[in-house]
């Protein structure tokens, strides 16, 4: 997908981390959900896009920001716990990427995505571990988380996993509790 700055995306969405859009979407299924408000998977999907114009938009201040190296939210860093991300601009952003931030929206922008996790594991080796990405990088100042987080891992594995077959999002949808929830009937 090609981006042009500078494009406005409408979508639902608050001061918030780009997670938000994430987390909950790696077990319930949103595709063709959508109520009188938003269609919830294209929220994500358009919220997704914004994230990446946003960081590509940091190019001049951020240099190692492309449309092949973007990524920012909450995670840790050189200076400690950050809740960052953006748009808007959310924290003091200092050139870090998150690599879950790609891996965790594989299902809304698989192309793009991939591509920037292509990136992180064949120009920055020292951010990929015996466990995966490691949670945080600054390729400005060299810096590389020595943490792996299960909880960021975890959800770039179940979204991969839905953005490959749906098989996470299949298994999850049978519960009677989730079918509840998607106002199909249930428990």
């Amino acid at each position: 997908m090609l981006l042009q700055l500078g494009q406005e995306f409408k979508h639902i969405s608050g001061h918030d981390p780009l997670f938000t859009h994430q987390y909950s979407q790696a077990w319930f299924d949103f595709r063709h959900k959508r109520d009188r408000y938003a269609d919830y998977f294209m929220n994500s999907v358009t919220a997704t896009q914004a994230h990446q114009e946003f960081c590509i938009s940091l190019h001049d201040e951020v240099p190692d920001y492309s449309a092949h190296l973007w990524g920012i939210t909450s995670s840790d860093s050189a200076s400690g716990y950050q809740a960052w991300g953006g748009p808007p601009r959310i924290g003091r952003l200092d050139g870090s990427i998150v690599p879950c931030t790609a891996g965790d929206s594989l299902p809304f922008l698989p192309e793009d995505c991939m591509e920037v996790l292509r990136t992180i594991r064949e120009c920055y080796p020292k951010a990929w571990g015996r466990y995966g990405f490691v949670d945080a990088f600054n390729p400005l100042t060299d810096w590389y988380n020595p943490d792996v987080l299960g909880i960021d891992v975890g959800i770039t594995m179940l979204m991969a996993e839905n953005a490959r077959s749906g098989f996470v999002w299949d298994v999850f949808m049978k519960n009677g509790a989730s079918k509840a929830g998607d106002g199909e009937g249930g428990v």
